[in-house]
């Protein structure tokens, strides 16, 4: 289905050429919803920044436009505003057709370049200890990110970029050696990872040696010492076997797990293309990249002067295996904040090497304590299994409140819709680059704009639509958009691609949240307002059904583009 700012677009475009001829270097024809009825359904400024092109007053441009608009069945009447502002009014025929399409049609973005893989990094935990809710943030929007370009029609790539082969895996050795607990490590082998870690970072303030020890131990693995490799095995299955299970949980999954261990033997290519390229200076051992004075960055290492490699050798790898491997449309990066100038160096890096593909570091604020970061070190964090345990049981508690009657399977899976919507969606709805205060009673919120009262809204719906099967009444009428309740929302509707496409560029899902909230918020004054099963004709209700109807599958696929399910009932 095309979207309707491109059919109104091609039609003034047919003015333009009609009235002007062909003009060169024409600005793009730019239409809006309006945020008034009073000034119509949509409008547009396209006389103002087209005046000097076409030589003439803004005003005229847009007079003229309105007199000779070529015949269509879309705009029912133009109207001119100000300066020379085009407001545009719909046929309600041809909005009630477009809104028609809606779950029996795509939407056309054939206009996107889609040529070529999205490949997406996010995720990204170090291994060895779970996942913890300052994982939450870059796991639940690079998953959002990922939806809404395959959505778009883009061939998309989810790499989770674990950390498998750094200085904590050397630690963990050592403490592995010294303090394991071998039944508890039999019984749950995380746990006790995490137990012997968190001792590690106590013990090392001790024995401030026990850091050169763990450097040893990562070395002699990164050298193939067969015997480390086989723990490092080891500890990896167990850590990834634990992931996999709350990825599962979340309805999250990623299409390779390329760890920083994957690029271990491609690091010295690297600083060999580096070197042939005079891309680096040696000094006190160490191998620099300097950057030109108007970068504003800071010399970045990438290699140390007894040899190792750092974070940046390895994602300059990374780059460079994409680029062997795919034919890259565009590269993202989903982290936090704090990495902003790693990923400024090696972009840049990889632009001087001639590495000139698109490049995306997607950063988000920190969730944080009130009082403080999360430390696994510290041992002060939030498993994520136990949050979203948390939020099940109190879904399950309000399912079980207000519907007593459901199976107890119903329950269950209502609960755990639910709650992990209400989770994953107090994440999203927030723009990513606000900082997070993590309080528990805001991330399980079930009231106000959260997911649960956008599920509740297509729940709603679905009950609706149940008591008019039972009714025997089919959906086989046409839409009539004769109230503006009626007509404001099937505009809003027709806002949904729009929503995606903006949160597609700015790769910000809260856009869609804030999109789905206000077409809820509608539905609910067109639902408690207008009668829908008691309408006066049966031409209305089937016409109100239909809408509503309409409505949900925006609201399903649109929460499913933020990864979040429905349900039937609630």
């Amino acid at each position: 289905m095309k979207l309707i700012e491109k059919e109104i677009g091609t039609l003034f475009i047919g003015t333009v050429s009609k009235l002007y001829g062909d003009v060169e270097d024409l600005k793009e024809v730019q239409i809006q919803a309006t945020k008034e009825e009073k000034f119509g359904d949509y409008q547009t400024n396209f006389a103002m920044i087209n005046s000097k092109i076409l030589k003439s007053n803004p005003r005229q441009i847009a007079e003229n436009i309105k007199e000779n608009f070529v015949a269509n069945k879309i705009i029912n009447k133009i109207e001119i505003a100000g300066p020379g502002f085009i407001n545009i009014f719909l046929n309600k025929e041809y909005l009630a057709e477009k809104i028609e399409k809606i779950g029996n049609e795509d939407f056309d973005f054939s206009f996107l370049n889609r040529e070529g893989q999205v490949i997406i990094d996010y995720s990204s935990p170090n291994l060895a200890k779970r996942m913890h809710i300052g994982h939450l943030r870059s796991t639940v929007i690079g998953d959002s990110i990922k939806r809404i370009y395959k959505y778009l029609g883009y061939n998309v790539i989810g790499d989770n970029h674990i950390g498998d082969w750094g200085t904590p895996f050397g630690k963990l050795m050592v403490a592995y050696e010294r303090w394991l607990d071998k039944e508890n490590y039999k019984k749950n082998p995380v746990d006790e990872l995490e137990r012997i870690y968190v001792k590690f970072a106590n013990e090392v303030e001790l024995d401030p040696s026990l850091e050169d020890l763990a450097r040893e131990e990562i070395a002699k693995t990164q050298a193939g010492d067969l015997d480390k490799i086989k723990l490092w095995k080891e500890i990896l299955t167990a850590t990834l076997e634990e992931n996999e299970k709350l990825y599962k949980k979340m309805d999250i999954s990623f299409d390779t797990y390329y760890g920083e261990s994957h690029y271990n033997e491609m690091m010295p290519k690297v600083i060999d293309e580096l070197k042939e390229k005079k891309l680096v200076r040696v000094e006190e051992g160490a191998t620099f990249v300097f950057f030109d004075e108007s970068e504003n960055l800071y010399p970045c290492i990438v290699q140390k002067k007894d040899g190792a490699f750092l974070y940046s050798t390895s994602d300059l790898a990374t780059i460079q295996f994409k680029r062997n491997t795919y034919n890259i449309n565009k590269m993202i990066y989903v982290t936090d904040e704090r990495q902003q100038d790693h990923f400024r160096q090696v972009f840049k890096i990889s632009d001087m090497l001639g590495w000139t593909d698109e490049k995306v570091h997607i950063w988000f604020g920190i969730m944080r304590f009130a009082d403080g970061i999360f430390s696994s070190r510290k041992g002060n964090v939030i498993k994520l299994s136990d949050l979203l345990d948390e939020a099940i049981s109190r879904a399950y508690n309000t399912v079980n409140e207000k519907n007593p009657t459901l199976s107890q399977e119903e329950k269950e899976n209502i609960a755990e819709v639910v709650g992990i919507g209400a989770v994953k969606y107090a994440d999203l709805s927030q723009n990513r680059q606000s900082a997070v205060v993590f309080e528990w009673d805001k991330a399980l919120a079930f009231e106000g704009n959260t997911a649960p009262y956008l599920q509740y809204a297509y729940a709603r719906i679905q009950s609706m639509l149940r008591k008019a099967k039972e009714d025997n009444i089919e959906l086989n009428g046409k839409i009539q958009l004769e109230d503006s309740l009626e007509k404001n929302l099937a505009l809003a509707l027709l806002e949904f691609p729009n929503a995606i496409l903006n949160s597609a560029s700015t790769y910000k899902p809260n856009l869609i949240a804030d999109y789905l909230f206000e077409t809820a918020k509608k539905f609910n004054t067109f639902y408690n307002n207008l009668p829908i099963l008691r309408a006066e004709t049966e031409d209305l209700i089937k016409s109100r059904l239909i809408l509503s109807d309409k409505v949900a599958k925006v609201l399903k696929e649109g929460l499913n583009l933020l990864g979040i399910k429905t349900v039937d009932r609630m």
